[in-house]
């Protein structure tokens, strides 16, 4: 058996995974931003509470901000894992951005951040879309593959 013949495998592999597709690194990018951005709307929609008359509408619009401020966070430390990746973490992007969507329809009803919440509902549905393309698979195949 031939040690540097394995070596030489395992480099290749390695390299293959380690070669994004621009379509990755656009997705990771849009996930920094989405996550950013959440951040920014949830402190908005934190804000706003101080605009409610009754205390249940101010718990109410407390709550759902800190909801998308924590979510925008724990979006933006997943980002790296899809950035070498992870198949977990892509599921688990999936998953937070699946409930930030009624998050932000919420933001929507409760406070005045209509445009700001829209574009963030946009800029999630594309980044789910970029997320789950053929080439963006074929990198997280490669990715689980190397890592075996």
């Amino acid at each position: 058996m031939d040690d540097t013949t394995t070596g030489a495998d395992a480099v290749t592999a390695t390299t293959d995974a380690a070669r994004r597709p621009i379509v990755v690194s656009v997705a990771v990018a849009f996930v920094y931003v989405t996550g950013l951005l959440s951040i920014l709307l949830g402190i908005l929609v934190l804000l706003s509470r101080y605009d409610q008359s009754t205390s249940g509408e101010v718990l109410a619009v407390s709550l759902i901000g800190a909801a998308i401020i924590l979510l925008g966070l724990l979006i933006i430390g997943i980002a790296s894992g899809v950035a070498r990746g992870s198949r977990l973490s892509r599921i688990t992007l999936t998953v937070y951005l699946a409930i930030q969507v009624p998050l932000h329809v919420l933001a929507i009803a409760t406070a005045d951040f209509d445009w700001i919440a829209t574009v963030q509902l946009a800029l999630e549905v594309f980044t789910l879309v970029v997320l789950w393309l053929p080439p963006t698979n074929r990198f997280f195949r490669a990715a689980a593959g190397a890592g075996r």
